[in-house]
């Protein structure tokens, strides 16, 4: 099948219920293979799961045929599939085996994709190319669909899932992105510059039970025109390359142009209190910060918050790619040739880092009134998948501070959020720790270090006392003037409220004092 030529979707739910039927799973993956296996195939090692299928049963053949893209027997893949119908479609081809025996083999990867309540999905893409899947990616070719990695993961776990009336994926891809939001939005929209991608997105709907989308061709927001919608998810081709070598991956503008654009544009096709999130990488340039170069990317009107997950150096950022298009394996001239073109890049732009991290807007009237909320940091540590709710909760926040001068946050009743412990560091033996820190285990799962009174203030907040009364009490403990602590303690009440360690009491009517 020539990489024009895509299956059809006609019969995806016959396939559908015999992929079920075989246990064909995320599920069923891991109790068949096994925890080693499975987790080598994430490594495009596939030896492990090749010896843990030796069977013949419906899904050691389902394996064999979509994950290892191995040829298995005519009659053997008969028992797994409806057969005529895979073959008319497109989904297998015939090819002869080494004895004359007639043999099958798959026209694309298809991938079990556990859904986040439980479903079953499957995201269909090119062979060799679901991401950590038999053959890893290592592919020079410029049209190729990519199926599931760990970006589209990631923006799927950071994604805010409340139910809307439209959604947009951009540069959508295999359509990971469109089969999430078809759980939660009445109308998705899906748009790609590469025509095949949408085709695969209508195949990875329709297998996995998904209502269709609305599938267009073409770059950034150019095929929705004037249009505007609830929620815009994008993990567009952010890579920073010399060049548009690859459709999938490259941006096809100078330096960091198309995440900036792709930002700048959004707040345009947002509704009001309307979310975009995006993928992003942008430059680090010399006598330049970079979080003023992403605040300047926040169009008006929009709240922001933009978090900076890991930076590399140009040289580490240049092997990296060069890596995952398999050019390491080229000519060593070429590689070398390649890898100086990328250096040129950098140095002609100033670029001595760069970025890779998430980026959040929501639209609102407080922002288009002239009092955005634009969040710019830097968070290298773990965190704790999905985090759409974390999102929410954040830009909640920043509402509430936002309409909270000093008094207000005094008069304020608050609680202690969940899961929030407290830690102390110090010599053993000592009287008095050196500093107290407060953890999350949840969400963000922030550390953040405080003195004695936030530390008394945080631990008696359950939502009963305002905390101007709680800082009186803790005042005569601390033998402090009232006045005083009342007066230094709001900033620091702020912070633990804007970091999500305190949180507003509900339903607690705020009376003064």
């Amino acid at each position: 099948m020539s990489k024009s030529s895509l299956p059809a979707p006609d019969h995806a739910a016959d396939l559908r219920e015999a992929l079920l039927a075989a246990d064909f799973t995320a599920d069923g993956l891991l109790d068949r293979l096994g925890a080693p296996a499975y987790a080598a195939l994430a490594r495009s090692e596939t030896v492990p799961a090749l010896r843990a299928t030796r069977g013949a049963g419906p899904l050691d053949t389902l394996v064999r045929l979509f994950l290892l893209q191995r040829p298995v027997a005519e009659e053997r893949a008969r028992a797994a599939l409806p057969l005529e119908v895979c073959l008319a479609d497109g989904w297998l081809t015939r090819t002869g085996g080494a004895d004359g025996e007639a043999e099958v083999r798959a026209s694309v990867d298809v991938r079990p994709y556990g859904g986040p309540d439980g479903e079953d999905w499957f995201i269909v893409s090119d062979l060799g190319c679901a991401v950590g899947g038999a053959g890893g990616i290592g592919s020079r070719e410029e049209g190729v669909v990519l199926g599931v990695g760990g970006a589209s993961t990631t923006l799927a776990g950071i994604t805010v899932r409340t139910p809307v009336a439209s959604a947009l994926d951009l540069g959508t891809g295999s359509g990971i992105q469109a089969l999430h939001a078809a759980q939660h939005a009445t109308r998705v929209t899906a748009t790609d510059l590469n025509p095949r991608a949408l085709e695969f997105t209508r195949l990875t709907l329709a297998l996995s039970g998904a209502a269709p989308a609305d599938l267009r061709e073409g770059s950034l927001f150019e095929p929705v025109g004037a249009e505007t919608f609830d929620l815009i998810v994008s993990n567009p081709p952010f890579v920073i390359s010399p060049g548009a070598r690859l459709t999938y991956r490259d941006g096809g503008m100078g330096g960091d142009d198309l995440c900036r654009t792709l930002v700048r544009q959004a707040g345009d096709h947002l509704n009001e209190g309307g979310y975009a999130q995006f993928l992003a990488n942008w430059q680090h340039v010399e006598a330049e910060e970079w979080q003023d170069r992403l605040r300047s990317w926040v169009p008006y009107g929009c709240d922001a918050w933009i978090v900076q997950r890991e930076v590399q150096d140009v040289t580490q950022y240049a092997e990296l790619w060069l890596r995952d298009s398999g050019d390491h394996r080229s000519d060593p001239a070429e590689y070398d040739e390649r890898y100086g073109a990328w250096l040129d890049e950098f140095e002609a732009r100033g670029t001595t880092a760069v970025g890779f991290g998430w980026i959040t807007l929501r639209k609102s009237a407080a922002a288009a009134a002239g009092r955005p909320s634009v969040v710019v940091e830097e968070w290298p540590h773990a965190v704790q998948q999905p985090l759409g709710q974390a999102v929410r909760q954040h830009f909640a926040r920043q509402d509430y501070l936002r309409d909270q001068d000093d008094a207000a946050l005094l008069a304020g009743h608050f609680v202690l959020a969940a899961e929030v412990v407290q830690e102390q560091v110090g010599l053993p033996g000592a009287e008095d720790p050196e500093h107290v820190v407060l953890r999350q285990h949840r969400g963000m799962m922030r550390a953040t270090k405080v003195d004695a009174v936030a530390a008394g203030f945080a631990g008696v907040c359950d939502g009963s006392l305002p905390a101007g009364r709680i800082l009186d009490a803790i005042a005569q403990l601390m033998a402090e003037d009232p006045v005083l602590l009342r007066d230094r303690t709001p900033q620091a009440i702020r912070l633990l409220v804007e970091e999500g360690f305190l949180e507003p009491a509900p339903g607690v009517e705020t009376r003064g004092e």
